[in-house]
């Protein structure tokens, strides 16, 4: 389902596509997630996860899952979680959907960033 959303900016009239409205919500739910403004403890990240990616959280519920989670995001144990750990959880579920429901012969080598 496609949804039109335009923001008055200035004097132009602005409209975001359906993955620019949702990197603003990641991002900004990120922020406002954080104790700091700059980084998450696991528990907040999970309570961002479980709104936020649903789909995702259903395999952090299983049992010893955030430890690998965490290691492919760069996360040592008990550090906190910065953006920059966060944004490489978001571009690695964005390159495994990508090869889940496009073309075979395509991959995509992409590193957001």
């Amino acid at each position: 389902m496609m949804i039109d959303c335009w923001l008055l900016i200035g004097a132009a009239l602005v409209q975001y596509s359906d993955l620019e409205l949702a990197i603003n919500t990641l991002v900004s739910e990120f922020h406002r997630s954080a104790d700091d403004g700059m980084t998450l403890n696991t528990t907040q990240l999970q309570s961002l996860v479980s709104k936020q990616l649903p789909t995702f959280a259903k395999t952090l519920d299983k049992e010893d899952s955030l430890g690998p989670v965490l290691e492919q995001m760069g996360v040592q144990s008990g550090q906190t979680i910065s953006f920059q750990n966060f944004w490489t959880l978001i571009n690695k579920q964005a390159i495994q959907l990508f090869d889940a429901t496009h073309n075979k012969n395509v991959k995509c080598s992409c590193l957001l960033q």
